[in-house]
Order: C-alpha cells, then structure tokens, then sequence
C-alpha cells in the first residue's frame, strides 16, 4: 500500500508513519517546505501549501490513500480572533484546497482518511454520542462540522471518505498526556472543576490501529468515532494517572480559576463533558487494545516516550 500523510510530523501522522514503513508499506510525507530527498525506497516527500491552494499532485498519482491529519494545535491559548482564525482556515480551508485538487486529477487516490473531532458533538451533557447523533454547539464543534463538510469536492470525485472524529490521544510523547505529566509526577495533580465532566479518549496504538483498519476497509464512509468504548469522568482520569504514577491528586483546580485563566476555551476544553461510543469501528470489527483507562497509562507510561515524526 501507499499511503500519502498530511500532518506527518506530528503525534499521529508519524506514528502511522512509521507503523506502515515498520510493515512494508510506502509513505509520502506532504509537506510545506522543498521536498528532501527519499529517505530510504520506501519514504518519500511531495509538497503542499495549502495557504496557497497548491498540492503537489503528480506526487500522489498511484497512491492507494491519502490520510489528512493536518490542523493548528487547539490547545494553544487564548484562543484570540486571530488564534480562532488560525484553528480554523487550518483545517477547512486545506482540506478543502486538498480535495479539490485531489478531485481534479484523472486518477485520483481512491480512500481518503480526513479528520476531523468529537467536538463534532459539543456538550453531550450526560448522554453517549453515536456516529448518528446530531452536531452540538460551540466554536470547536462549528469547526468540525466545516472540517468534515469540506471534503465534499473528494466525495462528488468518487473517493472513498471517512471522517477521523477523533477523541484525546493518549501518548506520554505528545497531547494531553504530555503537557499534564509533569504536574502529576510531581504530585500537583487532581481533578479539574468538579471532575464529573466526562473525557472520551483513546490510546495513540489504536488511533493508529484503527487508522490502519479503516485503510483496509473502504466500504466504511461518513464519520467514524475514534475514541476507546469507555470514556472516563475528569476525576476517573485523575485517579488513574495517579495510581499509574504511583502519586497523589488531591489538588483539585476550581472552575472558577480555569474560567479565570482560561476564558471560554475552558468551557471547550477542561471542563467539556463528553461522551462517545465507536459505534462504527465496533460493528465493523475493530479491536481495542485498550478499552480501560488503567490499562492504556498502564502501557503508555512504561514503554519509553517516542520521539515525534519517528
């Protein structure tokens, strides 16, 4: 299989990277700068500026799938007009630069990967968000919904598209692990508000796990939840990264003082109550490796922190 990456330098485009090249497939790596050189045979750059609408088509001619992971980090605050902005053009307006052009080509890659997030869904207060729940509120959500919408050009071209509405991806090397581990290692953690608000997430192994069963599996289209099948309140999450640390949570951070500091990306963020099912990637077959919280940190945090794009 080849297989073309946007966003693969970071958390999950490299490590599909290299997961495919671990198993004998051919990465092209999309990128914003002058292509290097091959790697090696199977590890390839092409250019995209998606600023400027160019995609560097000739490179993608004989791929089996494109995998569009690229977006502006959201958890850099504040989330300014400008910051606002950014988050989103990053997202809607590549992809909808990548799809058209993928769509004007005369053979175009026939499965296309695109993300996108389960803020899809806003504040499921308390109820469990399926593939066929309804979109919620909210800038993020707002986001998602034109994320996923931008793809239409693709679609109309006869690819194969499935939307990523991907959950918290749990890796000491990057994401939420990474910025809140230094705190519990040096027992300084603990719930955020209540802690009844609940996380779904999913371990970066079966993000990618799941990524590469959807590659397999063209005949699964629209959107797909990438999340574990058990989600986990704020307090739950707490509690296990402590166990697995081996450290107390017994400082709890007020919401007041998230709302303080964080404005209203806290109402998106750390105090979100969201709930999700796989519904899809279940019925279609797909095995967690890890489904429980306590086994997910249990495995992320012994096994040494990945460097990122490798």
């Amino acid at each position: 299989m080849r297989v073309a990456i946007t966003g693969a330098s970071g958390l999950i485009g490299g490590a599909l990277a290299a997961s495919l090249l671990a198993d004998g497939h051919s990465v092209i790596r999309l990128v914003r700068h002058a292509p290097r050189a091959e790697r090696t045979a199977r590890l390839e750059e092409a250019e995209w500026r998606p600023e400027q609408g160019r995609v560097d088509t000739v490179a993608l001619h004989g791929a089996d799938a494109i995998v569009h992971l690229a977006g502006a980090p959201i958890a850099h605050t504040p989330w300014t007009r400008r910051r606002r902005t950014l988050i989103r053009r990053s997202r809607v307006r590549g992809t909808r630069h990548l799809c058209r052009a993928v769509a004007a080509m005369d053979t175009p890659p026939p499965r296309l990967l695109s993300g996108s997030g389960l803020h899809f869904y806003g504040d499921t207060g308390g109820t469990v968000a399926t593939e066929a729940s309804p979109p919620g509120t909210g800038f993020l959500s707002e986001v998602a919904q034109a994320w996923e919408a931008a793809t239409v050009p693709a679609e109309e071209a006869g690819l194969s598209v499935a939307h990523l509405r991907t959950a918290a991806v749990l890796d000491r090397s990057g994401g939420l692990l990474r910025s809140v581990l230094p705190l519990y290692q040096a027992g300084l953690g603990g719930r955020l508000g209540s802690g009844a608000q609940y996380l779904s997430w999913i371990a970066l192994r079966d993000h990618v796990g799941a990524l590469r069963f959807l590659l397999e599996r063209p005949e699964i289209t629209g959107p797909v939840n990438l999340c574990a099948p058990e989600p986990v309140s704020n307090a739950a999450f707490s509690e296990a990264l402590g166990r697995a640390l081996g450290r107390p949570t017994l400082l709890p951070v007020p919401a007041t003082a998230l709302r303080a500091t964080l404005g209203d990306v806290a109402a998106e963020t750390a105090l979100l109550d969201l709930r999700a099912a796989p519904q899809r990637l279940v019925k279609a077959g797909y095995s967690f490796t890890f489904s429980t919280i306590d086994s997910a940190l249990s495995d992320i945090l012994t096994r040494p922190r990945r460097r990122a794009g490798a």
